[in-house]
């Protein structure tokens, strides 16, 4: 396929280019309201009156939006050429600046903090100021964590040279590396489609040279993450959390032992659910134990369906109408539009994701697509985020806050109506086994590896407080979790044993992980309840959900579903219909394969 096959972005309704005069006007505005802010109200907040909060407020809103902008354009600009020494110098020098021109509001936070709980609630009862209440009870959550402003001043100019830096380095690099096999060369993301192939010995080929290249590049990748780990400790020990991932689930404002339950939950039954389907895999793929590289290998008997660019939006569009014409008409923006970048290229970061932006933009899309089965599944859980951003902007710039785990429901959701539209579009019983085996994959990937990767990183950041972790402690930590997760039917030796590198979000954000498998057994529950037909007007419930992932906390939004996330069953709830598809696989299996 080629990329004139395919819609890319188009950029130009936030700037005409990087030369564009309203970047400089823009940075300008922002850093001259972030200044207005300082000289206006710091120092004042304690006996500030509820309309020049509101104004104060109003400030910050402004700021945040054209900030917003301008980073994430500068980011969107890069990631697509990531080759292109120019698009990677501008993002650097707006992150700086948008850096040093944010220092002048860091007092704002602080001093909302500072407000005694009588006054904070006084101001509140303002109706101006109540339209900004989940922001400012966001802030307030932070209370106990945050320091003096000196303090926060340096954390924050050091931001661009510590961890956001090392990230940087971790892109570049990851979308400079090239891998051969038989004398042709492929970028990230092609090489990682080709495990997907149907020949063995390409998908073996492809899964020794990303385990080969990794290992030439385990010195640097290994660096830094440990720079990565020791500054996300730092921060954690100034600020007085008390575990590594204590921050994170902050963030997504959901409590350690909900965590801590979901991963054990999910722990707890990796031998019923992952080995158990692992044992079916190798037996349809005649072997005694399935390679690691083989894990999402296509089965034999399965036919490669190789799908178009139009059909596949067509399939996704179906089914996102059949559950709620009001969710297609939001999708249909994105296609309408171009909003949406698509083939994969040299200089693109590999993968998929969805990027978010203030309510008088729009989000954008990004996808490496190339016509297999999991593309069309990766459209879906795009799209997914994608709506989810344009129903949430409508609680404003800084009150649509979505927590990751939270974040990941539109599209895990999104994902599975599209699937149930295949499955029932299905009447032969091994296309059928072909469809859920498929899925039974990618949900093993959601829900349990991610908790596999999550027990890695747990103990990758509580064993670097004893000092530097050596690429081969790295190593070793990663096949230990990876062997346990997976289990006997999966070979996980040497040659994978470089992999760890390759998952981004290791890099990116610590303790994201977890969120997918957040996610996916909240999105599994959610949809057996609309399955059970139970719940009047489910789909705009549904929808209205979406709109509040910012400003309710995840047990309130499940409220009107009859769920209730803190209850010891509600994990297994959404495990059980992964596992009730294998039970499904099985009995296909004996049907056809006697």
């Amino acid at each position: 396929m080629k990329d004139n096959n395919f819609p890319a972005w188009d950029l130009t309704d936030l700037y005409q280019g990087i030369h564009d005069p309203k970047i400089t006007k823009d940075l300008n505005k922002f850093k001259k309201l972030n200044l207005d802010l300082s000289k206006k109200y710091k120092g004042k907040l304690a006996d500030i009156s509820a309309e020049d909060f509101y104004q104060a407020l109003k400030n910050c809103e402004e700021s945040d939006i054209i900030g917003h902008a301008l980073g994430e354009y500068a980011y969107l600009n890069m990631v697509t050429q990531m080759n292109n020494k120019e698009a990677m110098a501008f993002y650097q020098n707006v992150s700086e600046k948008l850096n040093e021109y944010g220092k002048p509001a860091i007092f704002f936070t602080l001093e909302v903090n500072r407000l005694p709980e009588e006054k904070f609630k006084s101001l509140l009862k303002n109706k101006n100021v109540a339209k900004f209440a989940p922001f400012l009870k966001n802030i307030r959550l932070y209370k106990k964590y945050e320091l003096t402003e000196p303090v926060e001043e340096v954390f924050h100019e050091k931001s661009i040279t510590s961890g956001s830096a090392w990230v940087r380095l971790y892109e570049e690099t990851s979308a400079r590396l090239k891998y051969t096999i038989d004398g042709k060369t492929y970028n990230d993301a092609e090489i990682s489609k080709l495990l997907q192939d149907k020949d063995a010995k390409i998908r073996e080929k492809a899964g020794k040279e990303i385990n080969r290249v990794s290992a030439e590049n385990k010195e640097l990748f290994s660096f830094i993450y440990n720079m990565i780990i020791k500054d996300l400790a730092i921060s954690n020990d100034k600020r007085g959390y008390k575990t590594p991932i204590a921050s994170q689930n902050l963030a997504n404002r959901v409590e350690d032992k909900a965590v801590n339950a979901l991963a054990e939950t999910v722990r707890s039954r990796y031998q019923e659910i992952a080995h158990r389907f692992y044992k079916l895999k190798a037996k349809w793929l005649g072997v005694k134990k399935i390679e690691y590289w083989d894990r999402n290998a296509p089965l034999p008997f399965c036919e490669d369906v190789q799908y178009g660019w139009k059909d596949s939006v067509d399939i996704v569009l179906k089914a996102y109408n059949k559950f709620s014409p009001k969710l297609r008409k939001l999708a249909d923006g994105f296609f309408q539009n171009n909003w949406i970048d698509v083939p994969p290229r040299d200089g693109k970061r590999s993968g998929a994701f969805a990027c978010p932006l203030p309510n008088k933009y729009h989000p954008y899309l990004l996808l490496n697509f190339v016509g297999k089965q999991n593309d069309v599944l990766t459209l879906a859980h795009e799209l997914g985020h994608g709506c989810h951003f344009l129903l949430s902007q409508t609680q404003g710039e800084l009150n649509d806050a979505t927590p990751l785990t939270l974040a990941e429901v539109a599209s895990v959701f999104g994902e599975m109506i599209t699937f149930q539209s295949l499955v029932k579009e299905v009447k032969d019983d091994k296309a059928k086994l072909c469809l859920i085996a498929s899925k039974v994959n990618d949900m093993i990937n959601t829900a349990i590896r991610q908790i596999a990767f999550h027990f890695f990183e747990s103990r990758a950041h509580e064993e670097r407080k004893k000092g530097e972790l050596q690429p081969e402690r790295i190593n070793e930590i990663w096949l230990e979790e990876m062997r346990s997760s997976l289990g006997p039917w999966v070979n996980v030796d040497d040659n994978s044993a470089n992999i760890w590198m390759q998952v981004g979000h290791f890099f990116f954000q610590p303790f994201y992980v977890y969120a997918y498998s957040f996610a996916d057994c909240l999105v599994n529950s959610l949809y057996q309840v609309y399955q059970e037909g139970k719940v009047p007007g489910f789909e705009d419930k549904y929808l209205k959900m979406l709109s509040e992932t910012g400003i309710k906390k995840y047990d309130e939004l499940l409220k009107p579903f009859g769920l209730d996330a803190k209850k010891p069953d509600f994990w297994n709830m959404g495990l059980n219909l992964i596992s009730g598809y294998i039970d499904e696989l099985e009995k296909l299996d004996k049907k056809l394969f006697k």
